[in-house]
């Protein structure tokens, strides 16, 4: 009898090689929660389930399953606040923009809800979104996202993920990996850029003067 053979999606394909990889070395990945067919949540379902467990760190990807991510460790942590204040200090100095840290969720076009470690859109798209939107996990795709990786990312889903972003409208991401010292640079319809341990990035001509300081993410990595 021949065997019928299923063809899995890039990401989903991404996912699963990177979790065999994983827990081959030790590494914790975020627990997968499968739902469907059981339970299908709707928006507002997915944002209450996740008001209801602040503690936990919840995505949930294009195919409607539940992503818990591990907590991050103390450098991470504070490699991601360092970038998150200098996204929001240049954010507040612009003025034409509004900038938000990881524990934003964004639904983008494709159904997943996304949580980049910080992301930014024009003023004039936020004014779009009414303020009752606003207090959930809008509809909405920011136009610039960075991703900080972390000892238990594995690359191949980060990599995934970016490319997720820009297909469903992300005009800039920085995928910003510590732990072998590059920056992945990801533009609509333009190869992916990399870069060795650039002391700083520019984000002309989206965020016109925005200049992202990585040294001292490269001098403690």
């Amino acid at each position: 009898m021949a065997t019928q053979t299923i063809p899995m999606d890039p990401a989903a394909l991404a996912e699963a090689e990177a979790r065999a990889e994983a827990e081959a070395a030790g590494y914790a990945l975020p627990l997968v929660v499968q739902l469907a067919p059981v339970v299908e949540l709707d928006d507002d379902q997915f944002f209450e389930l996740c008001a209801i467990n602040r503690d936990l760190r919840i995505e949930r990807n294009s195919r409607g399953e539940l992503l818990i991510m591990p907590p991050a460790g103390l450098e991470t942590s504070n490699w991601n606040l360092d970038l998150t204040m200098q996204v929001g200090l240049w954010t507040k100095r612009d003025g034409t923009g509004i900038a938000f840290d990881s524990s934003a969720g964004f639904t983008l076009p494709n159904g997943a809800e996304r949580s980049p470690d910080a992301a930014w859109m024009p003023r004039s798209r936020w004014e779009q979104i009414s303020a009752e939107e606003r207090k959930k996990f809008s509809r909405v795709c920011p136009d610039f996202v960075i991703e900080l990786r972390s000892p238990s990312d594995r690359l191949r889903t980060l990599r995934a993920k970016m490319q997720e972003y820009l297909d469903n409208g992300v005009l800039l991401g920085w995928l910003i990996d510590p732990i072998v010292g590059r920056v992945h640079i990801y533009r609509p319809e333009a190869p992916v850029e990399t870069l060795v341990k650039p002391d700083r990035l520019s984000g002309d001509p989206l965020l016109a003067g925005f200049v992202l300081d990585l040294r001292e993410i490269w001098q403690q990595g």
